[in-house]
Formats: C-alpha cells, structure tokens, sequence
C-alpha cells in the first residue's frame, strides 16, 4: 500500500479508535472529555483525507477501500459502545451498524468489478447526522464530571426527556431510509452485478 497523506490519516483514524474505546470505558475523571477529543480529531481526519486524495491526485485503490471502512469502524464502535454502556437501545445499533456495513460491503464488491455507485448529499447528511449525536452523547458523558448548578439542570432536562434517545432514533431512521434511498437510486447498476 502506498502511503501518501491520505492514506496515512485513514490508517491514523482506524488507530486512534481503540484508544477512543479504552477512554470511553475508564473510570478516570476525564476519560469520557479525552474519548470526545479522540472522536473529533478522528472525524476531522476523515475530512482532511478525502481532500488531499482529491487535490493532489492521491486517490489509491487501498485508499478506496480503507477510508470508508474507517468511517464505519469509528462510528459503528461509537454507537456500540453506548449500547452497552445502556445509552441507547441495541436495535437502533443494529440497524444502524447493518445499514452502514451493507451498503460499504456492496459498494466494494462492486467497485471491484469496476461498476461505481451513485453516492447522494443525502448518505453524506446522514454522516453528518449520526456524527453529530455521538458527539453531543460523548458531550453529554463529558460533563457528568462538572458539579455546576446550571450545568446539572440541563443534565437533568436530557434525562427526564430522553434527549439521547430521540435524538438517536432521528439518526436511525434517517441512516435507514438513506440506506434505501440509495439502494433504489443505484438499483439499475445493482441489477448488472447480481445478473
């Protein structure tokens, strides 16, 4: 494998995710504020790579492959890892993991037989999307440290209205339906892969 730029952040993003994982879970005071920290310079990584791959005309077959693969790996451990921490329930997980690692799978697959897929703002709003709920979940963990009054009364406010849930249920269905909104948008193309 070539190692340019973008190659080096996506391996980059790939190792930081166990380290993401580890300060998820420890009981050090600030793990849950330096496991926020990991994910955002993660995510930005993810940016940063795909416009070095396009200005400089780095874009490798290695590249195609692993930065996706990234992203899901990153995101899925997120909403893994809350499932587990009791944050959100399982089934919104997995269909969440299912959707993101179907539609990856299927594009490899046939990226590999040299048909490309049509990739909509839509699928790119839905990473923007599930993204921003890890990142207000990891906030919301974060603070739990911090003993202000006006700080405790919003804690309290997302609890007692279930902010966390609704707000990953917007993120499932969302990731869902782009799911099958892109399925169908790439329907003829399919077709020729599984004939």
């Amino acid at each position: 494998m070539k190692l340019n730029v973008p190659n080096v952040l996506t391996i980059f993003r790939i190792l930081l995710t166990p380290l993401f994982i580890l300060c998820l879970f420890s009981n050090y005071p600030y793990a849950k504020l330096w496991a926020l920290i990991i994910f955002i310079v993660a995510s930005v990584t993810d940016a940063f790579d795909g416009h070095f791959a396009r200005k400089y005309n780095q874009v490798t077959r290695h590249g195609k492959f692993l930065d996706p693969l990234a992203d899901k790996i990153l995101v899925s451990s997120a909403f893994i890892s809350f499932a587990i921490l009791d944050l959100i329930p399982y089934w919104m997980v997995a269909l969440i993991v299912f959707r993101d690692l179907f539609v990856t799978g299927l594009r490899m697959a046939m990226e590999s037989q040299g048909l490309t897929m049509i990739t909509s703002k839509v699928a790119k709003a839905k990473t923007t999307t599930q993204i921003s709920v890890i990142i207000f979940i990891l906030l919301f963990l974060g603070v739990q440290i911090f003993s202000y009054d006006w700080l405790r009364v919003i804690i309290d406010f997302i609890n007692e209205n279930r902010i966390i849930y609704y707000f990953t249920l917007i993120a499932t269905f969302f990731t869902v339906w782009t799911g099958i909104s892109y399925l169908y948008k790439n329907r003829l193309t399919i077709k020729s892969f599984v004939s």
